[in-house]
């Protein structure tokens, strides 16, 4: 009772456990191969005793300790910020961007007529106590804090961005640049935000046509149904981002790209990135129709559907308050109209089109409404 025979299997424990491995090796092997670098992506992460990078993973402690400092490296390159988002944050922690210096911000100029079109908007007075005006510069900054409650000064330091700077100079690549890493740091905070040029007028709530399933949803120098979505010509002086792993990688990507492509500035470099982006990040990024998103270099005539005009293919700021002050006088115009129920066959709502922009825009056509 009990024995067993002479020559017969005994039960071995580590005969167990080494089949057990041997039988788990090739799975555990496959998961490895099968992960595309997922070192790369979860730095913290070690695989069989080392970290990603091939050194040796951190104690909890000094992981613990290694976080706290970069939280507060990030702390002291945006001091105040994550203070100040929550005062200004909607109820699903969204947040409107904009960035002006001193040339954007004078009185009469386009931080002035980008604010009062919130006012003289339909459904929008609201969201200019959700809008963040980031400053570029000390005189700027001041500016902002005589007209509006929330303003943050993010200098530039490594250029004078305190005039009107010419297109594509080195200024004004710092200026274009610099925003990425600040909303890099607002979606880490756990905040959406919607960026938009100041050179823009907002007219209908922009956020009822941003698709919720996109993590960047951007909007289109000229959109048209029958391209392949990516192929539309992206512009990035409108876009919203979501607060997600994914959007904050496209962030750092795109930052990182720069060097690829020297002496470009931000727009174009995300035109040369944008299927990576998709292929290696697997972030989904969907332009947004002119019809809604419009601008000057692919006019609309639909009163009804349009939520923001931005002065695209204009270059110049004079240029730009001059045609943007004759739309929100062609809109004014519409929403009294509109208000007072005196539209008739007899009426006609003409967009002006743009006079000093025009030698700029490509795509124009005289517009009308009956």
């Amino acid at each position: 009772m009990g024995l067993v025979k002479e020559g017969s299997l005994k039960p071995n424990h580590h005969n167990a456990v080494w089949f057990l491995l041997g039988a788990a090796l090739p799975t555990i092997l496959l998961f490895f191969l099968a992960s595309d670098r997922v070192g790369d992506r979860l730095p913290g992460v070690s695989i069989w005793g080392k970290s990603s990078n091939g050194s040796l993973p951190l104690p909890p402690e000094a992981a613990h300790h290694a976080q706290e400092q970069q939280e507060q490296e990030q702390e002291d390159k945006f001091p105040g910020l994550a203070q100040l988002l929550p005062r200004v944050a909607m109820e699903d922690r969204t947040v409107i961007i904009t960035s002006v210096n001193e040339a954007w911000a004078r009185p009469g100029s386009l931080l002035d007529i980008y604010r009062e079109s919130f006012k003289n908007g339909e459904d929008t007075e609201h969201l200019l106590n959700h809008v963040l005006i980031v400053a570029l510069d000390p005189t700027g900054f001041g500016r902002c804090n005589v007209v509006h409650p929330y303003c943050y000064l993010l200098e530039v330091k490594t250029a004078n961005l305190t005039s009107a700077t010419r297109f594509m100079s080195k200024e004004y690549l710092e200026l274009v640049w610099s925003k990425l890493s600040f909303q890099q740091r607002v979606l880490e905070l756990g905040y959406n935000f919607l960026y938009t040029d100041t050179d823009m007028i907002m007219m209908r709530n922009p956020l009822r046509h941003i698709p919720v399933y996109a993590d960047m949803s951007v909007s289109t120098d000229n959109f048209l149904d029958a391209r392949v979505p990516l192929t539309n010509p992206l512009n990035t002086g409108l876009y919203y981002m979501k607060a997600t792993n994914r959007s904050i990688s496209m962030l750092r990507y795109w930052q990182e790209a720069r060097p690829r492509f020297p002496r470009l500035n931000d727009q174009p470099v995300f035109a040369r990135i944008k299927h990576e982006l998709v292929e290696k990040l697997q972030v989904r990024i969907e332009p947004l129709r002119t019809i809604y998103f419009g601008g000057f270099c692919q006019y609309h005539d639909d009163f009804d559907k349009i939520s923001i005009m931005h002065a695209d293919c204009c270059i110049g700021v004079d240029n730009k308050v001059h045609d943007l002050m004759d739309v929100a006088a062609d809109w004014k115009r519409y929403r009294s109209l509109t208000r007072k129920k005196k539209r008739n066959m007899n009426v006609k709502l003409t967009w002006t089109v743009p006079v000093r922009c025009r030698k700029s825009i490509h795509r124009r056509k005289p517009v009308r409404r009956h």
